[in-house]
């Protein structure tokens, strides 16, 4: 370069980039080297901006998904949200074209799974599973949780919804919620419900069940739904307010005995169980759902594939059948809509856990 003693500009030197735009250097003589160093800055943002207008041949990104996505379930192994995780994980690794690998993280009623999906990179390759409790109840029922169900999660797609079905074993004296509501008054803080966590619907269901008809019951809680549906059958827990799933089986083998549904309507695979309502208790309505969701910052159009290979998986016979059987809806749908359902449950549930003086944990 010579001599940099002067300040006097040497020359004006244009070079041209792969782009076709000109990036302009101009060297000073002098003895800058701030000034050098502004000039390679330049030339790099430049150049940089060029490069942003290269074809995709020239700097192509990996197409998504280009690896294995993470699916977190913040339950056990074995219950309803483990299991329809792996249906539909499946599923939709077909539609993507990579392996979907379930991970469970149970614990705190979800908590600590859901956190760690809305603390995970938001670049699409952790998603999970987003239920009931961890998103429109515990903001209510614990003391603190370290995300917030609205902005640190992003809603894909809801899966299902389902009543549930308030079950003793089939050798149980009760068979009707009256026989219960009289036998809980008779020996109050005596009879037990079960339940698969704090704060999910088995348990907001018992919670809700005691706070309408005035009585008091035991609430055991479980790691897993299935966990406590063992303990009904074994005679440790009274009842259990069940997931279809669970409960419509044991139900038709004559293991347990369907006293009543959470639904509005009766179930048309147990058109001889009475709802709640037609029990006594005509505000009584508690339906599970849950569904697919990110960690905030996820890309709007990952969000977008991941919703279409949803809506794609819930179009599946097999698993419509399954669902049906089993006296669940499928849903699908839109982001937009999930986050409707999510803010609207909050307040309700949160509603719930104050008037049954349900005490944080």
């Amino acid at each position: 370069m010579g001599d940099f003693g002067a300040s006097k500009p040497r020359a004006a030197c244009v070079s041209s980039n792969p782009t076709g735009l000109s990036v302009r250097i101009r060297f000073f003589r002098g003895n800058s080297r701030v000034e050098n160093k502004s000039m390679k800055r330049r030339t790099f943002l430049q150049a940089s901006a060029g490069a942003a207008l290269l074809p995709g041949a020239l700097f192509a990104q990996d197409k998504y998904p280009s690896k294995p996505i993470a699916w977190i379930v913040p339950y056990g192994a074995g219950g309803n949200g483990d299991t329809r995780s792996r249906q539909v994980a499946k599923l939709m690794s077909q539609a993507l074209g990579q392996p979907i690998i379930v991970d469970n993280k149970p614990g705190a009623g979800g908590n600590i799974g859901t956190e760690a999906i809305a603390k995970a990179k938001p670049d699409g390759y952790t998603i999970g599973m987003g239920n009931f409790a961890p998103l429109a109840v515990n903001h209510a029922l614990f003391k603190k949780i370290n995300f917030d169900p609205v902005n640190d999660i992003v809603p894909i797609m809801l899966i299902e919804k389902g009543p549930l079905i308030l079950t003793v074993r089939a050798d149980s004296p009760f068979k009707t919620v009256d026989d219960i509501v009289k036998g809980a008054k008779a020996a109050p803080g005596k009879l037990s419900y079960g339940s698969g966590g704090i704060g999910g619907t088995h348990h907001l269901s018992g919670a809700l069940f005691e706070h309408v008809a005035g009585i008091d019951m035991i609430h055991a809680p479980y790691k897993s739904g299935s966990a406590a549906a063992t303990d009904l059958l074994g005679g440790q827990v009274q009842m259990m307010f069940e997931q279809t799933y669970v409960a419509v089986p044991g139900v038709q083998s004559g293991k347990t005995r369907a006293i009543a549904v959470t639904s509005k309507s009766r179930l048309s695979i147990l058109p001889n169980v009475p709802t709640m309502a037609e029990s006594g208790y005509p505000t009584f309505e508690v339906m599970n759902w849950q569904g697919i969701v990110g960690p905030k910052g996820i890309p709007p159009e990952v969000v977008k594939l991941l919703n279409a290979a949803g809506n794609k998986a819930m179009q599946d016979k097999e698993f419509r059948d399954r669902m049906a059987q089993q006296g669940n809806e499928v849903i699908g749908g839109t982001p937009e809509a999930f986050a409707a359902l999510i803010k609207s449950e909050m307040p309700r549930w949160g509603k719930v856990v104050k008037d049954a003086k349900i005490e944080p944990e």
